[in-house]
């Protein structure tokens, strides 16, 4: 690790994680063409955590009105009280989230074979390519109506299917969950707004596991990488913040399919280069 890869890898987080263009494909891809002979899956989870902290900001509001409508559900299920048909947006969107996530319980089964995958740039290589055709279709999908008040928890289930089969290094989280909400009817805006809250427990979830299996392994952490961790966490989160802005927009306009087009040059590029074994490592 050096200050050059940590700050290329922070960069191409903040953006990659909230474009449709899959940061765990371009982290791995990165990794691999920079010479690291095993993807530092720590340093990964710590720069997505990093990205989740940019969507904390960048919807600070939509998340303080659901911490204080869980609490108030708490405070209604003491007392006996039940939301009739009608409860609160923020309330509903909490539910939303919870069974959006579910999926992901399953794929904790495969975990480890699953970042595996991570270590093949000619497999990250061709999701790129698969990516690139979900984005395609995306922007051909006729503008839904559904928001946080008529989303079924059928719809949101499936979602969090699209969200399960993103942990596979290379398939686009956003552009996957946002995609999957745009096919089952959702309104724009609310299909990006839904994708990033849901991103919250997933990426918080993974950082614990991740957390857990360093102290497990009781390996040591070099201190000369930590301030390396936090240059690259730092570019993450501010760079994410603005990559949140730029999402918004352009999911409304109908925008997607531009980078398909870039998923597909990556895919390919980065497909030829591994399989002629090109790699480079930077100055420190």
């Amino acid at each position: 690790m050096t200050y050059t890869l940590a700050v290329i890898l922070g960069l191409v987080q903040g953006v990659a994680e909230f474009l449709p263009i899959s940061s765990s494909g371009h982290l791995s891809l990165l990794q691999h063409f920079f010479g690291m002979e095993n993807n530092d899956n720590l340093f990964n989870i710590l720069l997505h955590f990093a990205t989740l902290l940019a969507v904390c900001v960048a919807y600070r509001r939509d998340i303080g009105e659901m911490i204080l409508e869980f609490f108030r559900a708490i405070g209604d299920l003491a007392r006996g009280r039940t939301s009739q048909g009608n409860p609160p947006e923020a309330r509903r969107m909490i539910l939303l989230i919870i069974v959006g996530t579910l999926p992901l319980f399953l794929v904790l089964l495969v975990k480890d074979r699953v970042e595996a995958l991570g270590n093949s740039p000619v497999f990250v290589s061709c999701a790129l390519l698969v990516t690139g055709c979900i984005l395609f279709f995306s922007d051909r999908m006729a503008k839904g109506h559904k928001t946080v008040r008529t989303a079924t928890l059928k719809d949101v289930l499936l979602v969090g299917v699209a969200q399960g089969v993103a942990t596979i290094p290379g398939i686009s989280r956003s552009g996957s969950t946002i995609s999957a909400g745009m096919a089952l009817g959702f309104d724009r805006k609310f299909a990006v707004r839904y994708s990033f809250l849901m991103s919250l427990p997933a990426v918080l979830g993974a950082t614990v596991l991740e957390v857990v299996d360093v102290a497990s392994a009781q390996t040591a952490i070099d201190p000369a990488v930590v301030p390396m961790y936090a240059v690259g966490m730092v570019l993450a989160g501010v760079v994410g913040f603005f990559a949140i802005k730029l999402v918004n927009l352009l999911a409304d306009k109908g925008k997607f399919g531009a980078f398909a087009y870039y998923c597909w040059a990556a895919g390919l590029l980065a497909l030829i280069g591994s399989l002629l074994g090109f790699t480079f490592v930077p100055a420190a």
